[in-house]
């Protein structure tokens, strides 16, 4: 089959590897309709993560057919379309009971083999998929292939984020970085009920599309994003800030867009050694900062009725879809964040 494999730092290729097969009677193999390119999946691209080996099959967004099924299998049937979070999960250990499905005893991440051990990942023809009964959420007929993908990962993933910044009815709500993630995160807010949503990034096309997606936009080179929020706070700040970019200064800035009492959800994937937060200004604030891998399997349910009220404007932020074969100089262009290039899906079987 072909796929698109990882081989050094800002190397990959697409190449045949062996086909994706069965290997416990709770697995199912899929044939993959649609994968994303996840701003996560640079984080090896450019070595800020280290450890996968070479010829790992890159992706962890992951939507298709079933097209083989293991003996132990309950819930899904061979031509099943079905949609999976980037973390297979078995449903019964003790987080997954209790909504707690990225952290599954027995889960693995899609797109990581290390030393020869774990899950290869879903840009690619096939894709083996564990503990297939408590991983796996059908599609709803009529759902977009390229929207109702985006359940699985970074529209669960924006929904966690309302919830870990305790986003409510006549909130004011500031994101800060307009990406994919940052953009799903203005829609989870407002369907929350938030009176406002303040979105602040730098890029002229993201703002743009921000706006689109119903919250105000202001750029943090020209504007003064916390002027924004005081006018629509009396002066207090923003009841809660929804970091959607990974840096220490993403959370430097989120932080001063909160009044006291505020709460912070971080939901980049952040690579620095501390904190851009001191214990003495949370304290001296009442901040409240919460983050984590993303339990999408809970989430995905809701994601997807979700996806099914907003799919037109949830398409809108897909700028890409492309053959698995362009998936290579795809990478290279949304890592170099060139204009336009927003969410791409990769389309195996065209």
């Amino acid at each position: 089959m072909k796929a698109i494999t990882f081989q050094s730092v800002e190397t990959l290729r697409f190449e045949d590897v062996p086909d994706a097969e069965l290997v416990d009677d709770t697995d199912v193999l899929v044939g993959v309709r649609a994968a994303g390119i996840c701003g996560s999946d640079l984080h090896p691209y450019f070595g800020r993560e280290v450890g996968l080996d070479v010829g790992t099959v890159m992706g962890h967004e992951l939507l298709g057919d079933v097209i083989e099924v293991g003996s132990g299998v309950t819930g899904f049937s061979v031509g099943d379309r079905v949609v999976a979070p980037f973390t297979t999960s078995c449903g019964s250990c003790f987080f997954c009971a209790s909504g707690l499905t990225a952290r599954c005893l027995r889960g693995q991440l899609f797109g990581w083999v290390e030393q020869g051990q774990g899950l290869h990942g879903a840009q690619a023809e096939l894709v083996r998929v564990p503990l297939a009964d408590g991983t796996l959420v059908s599609v709803p007929d009529g759902l977009d292939d390229a929207v109702g993908l985006l359940a699985g990962d970074i529209l669960s993933t924006a929904t966690f984020g309302a919830d870990l910044a305790g986003v409510g009815r006549g909130d004011v709500v500031a994101v800060v970085g307009c990406g994919p993630v940052g953009l799903l995160a203005i829609v989870t807010a407002l369907d929350r009920g938030a009176a406002r949503v303040v979105a602040v990034d730098s890029v002229p096309t993201r703002l743009e599309t921000a706006e689109l997606f119903g919250a105000t936009a202001v750029s943090f080179e020209t504007d003064d994003p916390r002027t924004v929020v005081d006018e629509a706070t009396e002066g207090r700040g923003a009841d809660a800030a929804i970091e959607a970019v990974g840096s220490a200064a993403a959370t430097r800035a989120a932080a001063d867009l909160l009044r006291p009492g505020g709460r912070l959800a971080a939901l980049g994937v952040h690579t620095e050694a501390h904190l851009a937060l001191s214990p003495g200004e949370m304290y001296d604030r009442n901040l409240s900062y919460a983050a984590g891998r993303c339990p999408a399997r809970r989430y995905m349910p809701a994601s997807l009725e979700l996806a099914l009220r907003n799919a037109d404007l949830i398409a809108s932020l897909i700028s890409h879809r492309l053959p698995l074969s362009e998936g290579v100089e795809a990478y290279r262009r949304f890592a170099a964040r060139e204009p336009g290039w927003n969410k791409v899906v990769l389309l195996p079987q065209a």
